[in-house]
């Protein structure tokens, strides 16, 4: 059976954000569990409430919320760093640096495990955790230390590395969205990615999309520059934007290795229109005809749901699970 799952946010509930200490965000938590219970979502996460940033919410705090707690770096900037990181190629979609590293990376006051521990009481279906790619991070910092991209992506890989190791979540997922337009980094993400899931006890996947900054694609490449990269990743599935992509790629997931397992979206988040089932099991259909059926263990969103109107959200999670029984015929 192809199991439905999300890749992990969604729309922080109006009292939380009016409200946010953590008694409520315990109960967001537990509605927002509910509602993928409902909807049909066999494989749930926290909605990632207790991340959300109202002072950069074009992220959703998938990248602020990771790093102000580290020591080693800055987060107040000078007009002269921020003119160096706007000459900087790349990296126009961000008006500045997420902050500037001026000292080796250390864990600081990050704790992941408490997020978790919050999270696991509140459903007794299979879990997912998400945390960000080091080289996704690495990639929005100013760099004063290192000065070298790839010991920045490994010093930011240890300390994540060992966050998740003391998380015992069914899945734990890690998401990149920057190196599918950087390709001639495959390598180096890689290594970073691995780190990480070298540390994983439960299943490992990655998530690999284009870019969701404000609801808004920020990367221009194709995934039949990253059949190495996926191939390089000790994953166990993957989980990719597909929906939204061109119908030709998918061409290019048949091409990795065969023990990948592969996770398909197939409900576009950047539309605010939900899907038929019907729509949803053509999508299986699709990918299942180029890639094999055999391969797709997951089917879910193209990405997080975070920018969209809860009731968009909730619609658009029952529409994955109808499609997904129409596909197989229940």
């Amino acid at each position: 059976m192809i199991r439905t799952t999300v890749v992990g946010s969604y729309p922080v509930p109006a009292w939380l954000r009016a409200f946010p200490n953590a008694e409520h965000l315990r109960d967001a938590m537990s509605v927002v569990v509910k509602a993928q219970e409902l909807a049909g979502i066999e494989v749930v996460a926290d909605g990632e409430l207790g991340r959300f940033d109202v002072g950069h919410p074009d992220t959703n705090g998938m990248i602020d919320h990771f790093v102000r707690p580290l020591t080693g770096v800055q987060s107040d900037l000078t007009l002269e760093q921020v003119d160096a990181w706007r000459a900087k190629a790349g990296m126009g979609y961000r008006s500045k640096p997420a902050a500037v590293v001026t000292g080796p990376i250390g864990a600081g006051t990050l704790d992941l495990r408490s997020e978790w521990e919050v999270f696991r009481p509140l459903t007794d279906r299979p879990a997912k955790f998400t945390v960000t790619s080091p080289y996704m991070l690495a990639k929005v910092l100013a760099d004063s230390h290192y000065g070298d991209l790839g010991q920045l992506t490994l010093a930011l890989a240890d300390v994540l590395a060992a966050q998740v190791a003391g998380i015992g979540a069914d899945i734990v997922q890690v998401d990149e969205a920057n190196v599918t337009g950087s390709p001639e980094d495959a390598d180096l993400a890689a290594a970073g990615i691995n780190r990480v899931l070298d540390a994983v006890t439960g299943e490992k996947a990655v998530h690999l999309c284009f870019g969701n900054y404000g609801g808004q694609t920020v990367q221009r490449g194709s995934y039949d520059l990253l059949v190495g990269f996926l191939d390089a990743l000790k994953a166990d599935h993957v989980v990719l934007e597909v929906a939204r992509r061109p119908q030709d790629e998918l061409a290019a997931l048949a091409e990795t290795r065969p023990d990948l397992g592969l996770g398909i979206g197939v409900i576009d988040v950047k539309d605010n229109e939900v899907e038929s089932a019907d729509e949803v099991a053509r999508r299986i259909e699709a990918a299942a005809k180029v890639a094999g059926v055999d391969r797709i263990r997951y089917i879910h969103p193209d990405c997080g749901l975070w920018m969209l109107q809860r009731s968009v959200a909730d619609g658009k999670m029952r529409a994955l699970a109808a499609g997904r029984d129409l596909y197989e015929g229940r």
